[in-house]
Order: C-alpha cells, then structure tokens, then sequence
C-alpha cells in the first residue's frame, strides 16, 4: 500500500476529492493531512472522511524535524500539495524525491511563483486577456512553481468572466484531473 499525506491550508475541497478518490484504491490511500493554518476548512473534511489531521506551524515545518516526524510515523511514500502555499522545505524534497506534486491553478510557466495564488492568479489571467487558462500539475522543488511539469489541462477564458467564474472553470479542471493524475504517478514510480 502506497500511503499518502496531502498538505493543504484551505477550504480542502482539492483534499476531500483525493481523498474520496482513493478510499476504494487498492494500492494507494491518502492516510494523513497536514494543515497549517487552524480553522481550515480541510480540518473538517479530513475528519469527516475519518482522516488524521496534524496542523503544524512554520516553526514545525522549517526549524524543527514535527512535520518530517508525522510523515515518517505515518509510513507516507507521496505527498500532495491542495493549497498549501508555504515553499517545502529542503529536508522534505530529500526525503521524498520526485514524489511531491502540487496543482497550480494556471499554464505555468505563466503565473506562477510566490504570491501567485487563488483569486491573484485569476486576476491576472484576466487583465492580461488571455484566451486560455488551466491547471498545471508538477513536481514540487525548492523553488515556487518550477518542478518538472507533469500535465496540463486547458480552458478558455471568455470576455465576460470574472475571478471566480474563472476560478470555477480552473476547480473543475482540479477535480476531474488531479486524483488521476497523483494515481498514475504513483504507479508510474513503483513501475521503475
């Protein structure tokens, strides 16, 4: 059994779907949320799906071995990045080479980088008039948004949307591709 930890600070919509996608996996499940932002709407997703949630502070994360400890604890081979928009960690990519993926809710390599998240992508989609905007999925570095890419999905952007009509469009792309995509990698990992 592959055991994953997803990493995420927001409502946990991304999370709950990944999760829900691998509960009937026969050889992958999602075993552990870290959340490090209390309060989170992913708090309660987890706990709903009867998921372990461990929230963290930044002091856990970069100046002590809390979260690599969970990790270790909880036997976790992958990790997924839901929202989650602290850069990980050195000692974290050591750990887990080419097994951290995270979404991004553009065509990188536009629009990415620190700052660039949510509403703030959106937005900038928009003002640049761009005709197409999307989700890309790609392996998490030392640095914001330039791990290898692993697949993109597009959508068009039309004159009348809005950040979070765009935003809709972008979740939709998410939730049909992102749980699919983590499970081909993971297999894909195990072939070689």
């Amino acid at each position: 059994m592959n055991n994953i930890a997803i990493f995420a600070s927001g409502s946990g919509t991304n999370a709950e779907n990944i999760i829900q996608h691998f509960r009937t996996n026969s050889e992958s499940r999602v075993q552990l949320v870290l959340c490090n932002k209390p309060g989170a709407g992913v708090i309660d997703r987890a706990e709903d799906n009867q998921i372990p949630v461990y929230l963290f502070s930044r002091e856990d994360l970069y100046e002590s071995d809390y979260v690599l400890r969970q990790l270790t604890e909880h036997r976790i081979d992958f990790i997924v990045l839901a929202g989650f928009l602290w850069l990980v960690p050195s000692n974290l990519i050591r750990k887990f080479p080419g097994s951290i993926v995270n979404i991004h809710p553009a065509l990188l390599p536009k629009y990415g980088g620190k700052g660039m998240y949510g509403s703030r992508v959106h937005a900038a989609v928009l003002e640049n008039h761009e005709k197409k905007s999307g989700i890309t999925i790609h392996y998490v570095n030392d640095k914001y948004d330039e791990g290898n890419i692993i697949f993109k999905a597009k959508c068009k952007v039309s004159p009348d949307d809005t950040p979070d009509s765009l935003a809709e469009k972008v979740h939709e792309l998410e939730y049909e591709h992102y749980p699919r995509v983590i499970e081909e990698v993971i297999r894909e990992q195990k072939r070689s």
